[in-house]
């Protein structure tokens, strides 16, 4: 075990895995991903399963996995296999995002991480690229609601690429598009010039921005680097595969039938995006799932092309924690 001492965060508030940590001496890529999607993004034991396999991804194509969810009280950068066979298996794990981490922190909690979470504490522990399934977002509904992921207030003022099957489709994805503009959310769109779906291949909406290889989009990310400024995120949107999409057709129809049977059974707020979720789980029988899984590999093979391109061209050695003092991770 690995303790990175960031000050005002306590001397053991971020741990990092003894892989992570050897990653960093040798200047390897790192790519973090989410582990929500292991303790409630899928049934057991199939989320073990999918766990192992991105993170072996990762190591494939030649980087360092980060898994990250908070143990106990501490932010862990990186898990071994037992700590991701807890979150997979612990029915008491939490859903955390960034503002429950100094709650979890402070009442030893455990919990697996949501994007925003994952956003803060990878930029934390300096790692460029973070790669996910779909993002959160503005929902439907939101000028009575103001319901708006914190995903897009994160990625607002943090440094980090962010590779994502577009944001979920049950959301609002015209409104979110305006949202990360007005935030000053780069998104390009990788071999597509129209936004993803999430569970489909493309939403309809256009892009402004279209990048065609992890080189270009690492170029991108050194660019931000040398311009400096306001930190904010590199979206890049990356789609499912056509042939590994969700049936369009059966999308629309489930969808609709989705949000009027929240509608009836007055579902809002948090608990809104799990309902949808699970109801087009069940009613497309499986589908969605086989969907978005594909859409998680893509994107977890994509982001470590891209970390592997920015650290091939000597930018990685730049990004160091925010918080830290050399010497400081033991």
């Amino acid at each position: 075990m690995a303790v990175a001492n960031f000050p005002e965060l306590g001397s053991d508030a971020i741990v990092l895995s003894e892989e992570v940590l050897e990653a960093r001496r040798q200047g390897l890529p790192i790519v973090a991903l989410e582990s929500t999607i292991i303790s409630h993004g899928l049934p057991r034991p199939r989320n073990l399963e999918v766990a192992t396999e991105l993170e072996g991804i990762v190591r494939a194509g030649g980087a360092c996995p980060a898994t990250i969810a908070v143990l106990d009280g501490r932010a862990h950068v990186g898990l071994t296999p037992e700590e991701v066979e807890r979150v997979a298996f612990d029915p008491a794990m939490r859903k955390l995002g960034f503002r429950d981490l100094s709650l979890a922190l402070a009442t030893g909690s455990s919990g697996a991480t949501t994007v925003s979470a994952v956003t803060y504490l990878s930029s934390l522990a300096g790692i460029r690229v973070f790669a996910t399934g779909g993002l959160g977002g503005v929902h439907r509904g939101w000028m009575e609601s103001w319901d708006e992921s914190a995903d897009l207030a994160m990625m607002s003022r943090t440094r980090i690429t962010v590779v994502a099957a577009g944001v979920k489709s049950i959301l609002d994805i015209a409104a979110t598009l305006q949202r990360l503009e007005t935030l000053n959310v780069s998104v390009v769109g990788y071999r597509t010039a129209t936004f993803p779906g999430f569970y489909l291949h493309s939403s309809g909406f256009p892009l402004e921005w279209t990048l065609d290889s992890p080189e270009q989009v690492a170029a991108a990310m050194r660019w931000q680097d040398q311009l400096g400024g306001p930190d904010a995120a590199l979206l890049v949107a990356n789609p499912v595969p056509l042939d590994d999409q969700l049936d369009p057709e059966l999308h629309d129809r489930v969808l609709e039938s989705a949000l009027a049977a929240a509608d009836e059974a007055h579902v809002t707020g948090q608990p809104l995006t799990p309902f949808l979720l699970d109801y087009m789980a069940t009613r497309t029988g499986g589908a969605s799932v086989t969907a978005n899984l594909a859409a998680v590999r893509g994107n977890v093979a994509l982001g470590t092309q891209i970390a592997c391109a920015y650290e091939k061209a000597g930018a990685g050695a730049s990004a160091q924690p925010a918080s830290a003092q050399p010497g400081s991770v033991q």
